[in-house]
């Protein structure tokens, strides 16, 4: 790779650092453990450099590469038999009027840590991601008919968990901000679908 296009890969893979980390996150539920595995990725893909085709999507390239040693790094541990149950979050305290936003924010991250590993993962690439479904289903090596199925699945089952945490709480607010949520990922999905 020349130095030209070296530099300019360079460039663009450090824009991604943000989105890498998001989506390990959704992966890990564990922030050190997420910007491990989104450093690994990073610099698996700076070694792979050769290997990628410019002018293709470098974020859908990487977002597999990232993906793909996360699993590889599960199969290893399970094999091991070294699988962790613990949970690093604690239950938020009671919440003041200035840290309503805070606690509906981890309610909304609660309840999509609640969500099977497949539908977690399709949300957050068609939603949070801003993938196709045809480049989440690259990442996710499966049918696109079979992301828009997760991704679907996903947001109902979002949406009833947080209606269930809604009734449970009696927090009024939780309600406009899933709506929200729920509007811009349809939305986004919408602009993403084949015509």
């Amino acid at each position: 790779m020349a130095q030209a296009d070296s530099s300019a890969f360079k460039t663009e893979l450090a824009e991604l650092i943000p989105h890498l980390r998001a989506f390990a996150r959704s992966l890990c539920h564990n922030a050190a453990e997420a910007d491990d595995l989104a450093q690994e990725a990073l610099v698996k893909a700076w070694r792979a450099r050769e290997s990628y085709t410019p002018g293709t999507n470098l974020k859908a390239w990487v977002f597999m590469i990232l993906r793909n040693h996360f699993y590889s790094e599960r199969r290893k541990a399970w094999r091991k038999n070294e699988v962790s149950t613990e949970k690093d979050i604690e239950r938020p305290g009671p919440a003041t009027a200035a840290q309503d936003a805070s606690v509906q924010l981890e309610e909304v991250r609660q309840a999509l840590d609640s969500l099977s590993e497949e539908q977690r993962e399709a949300l957050v690439l068609v939603g949070a991601g801003g993938f196709s479904y045809e480049e989440a289903a690259e990442i996710c090596d499966c049918a696109v008919g079979t992301i828009k199925s997760r991704v679907s699945r996903a947001r109902a089952n979002l949406l009833e968990l947080l209606e269930r945490k809604q009734l449970k709480n009696k927090t009024p607010h939780t309600s406009s901000v899933i709506d929200t949520l729920m509007q811009e990922a349809a939305t986004r999905a919408g602009e993403r679908e084949p015509k």
